[in-house]
């Protein structure tokens, strides 16, 4: 980690009930930009919390052992789960910043699918259409099979392009500003 680039090479999957390594999201490795921002928290994380080198078998329970240090880890088995972190970790979170009620009286919460640990993806790509970022780089780092999809999936984000529209067609046809003959002089 270079604090520019990060590279996505696994993923820990569940397979009849048992965690397993597998290829990213399509089976497709991919390098994602790592903002500072980004990078400062995961080391302070790392600082604050040591990875912890986990073995589980490669794309399926019966696979053959790979080894790979996780940066987010919890004090039993290593391995955050999703179900458990989901109930002890996301929801509590949501509902402390008011996206989903409070907790039951049986301490359950409200099913939250729109909220779920998947819409982190949703915002991510969400911030990046926002800024202009390309449908080709967002499906790249999705690790999307293609634009294609990115497309039919995140249209509805995309930003409105008829100010950018007129500016760009302006730019062409309107004559440039005209720049001063010289030097300006006090008076």
């Amino acid at each position: 980690m270079d604090g520019s680039i990060i590279r996505v090479v696994r993923q820990v999957k569940l397979i009849r009930g048992r965690a397993v390594f597998a290829p990213p999201k399509c089976n497709k490795e991919r390098d994602v930009p790592l903002p500072p921002s980004v990078a400062e928290a995961l080391r302070a994380h790392m600082d604050a919390f040591k990875p912890v080198e986990i073995t589980l078998p490669w794309r399926n329970p019966d696979g053959p052992k790979v080894s790979a240090r996780l940066l987010f880890t919890n004090t039993a088995s290593g391995l955050v789960w999703r179900s458990n972190f989901n109930i002890q970790e996301w929801k509590p979170a949501l509902a402390a910043a008011g996206l989903i009620p409070e907790a039951g009286e049986d301490g359950k919460y409200a099913s939250a699918r729109e909220h779920g640990m998947h819409a982190l993806r949703h915002f991510y790509a969400s911030v990046l259409l926002d800024a202009g970022e390309s449908i080709k780089a967002v499906s790249e780092y999705l690790g999307h099979s293609g634009p294609g999809l990115t497309l039919r999936v995140y249209a509805h984000l995309m930003p409105s392009s008829q100010e950018r529209t007129r500016k760009a067609v302006d730019r062409v046809l309107l004559p440039a500003p005209r720049e001063p003959d010289g030097p300006e002089t006090a008076q």
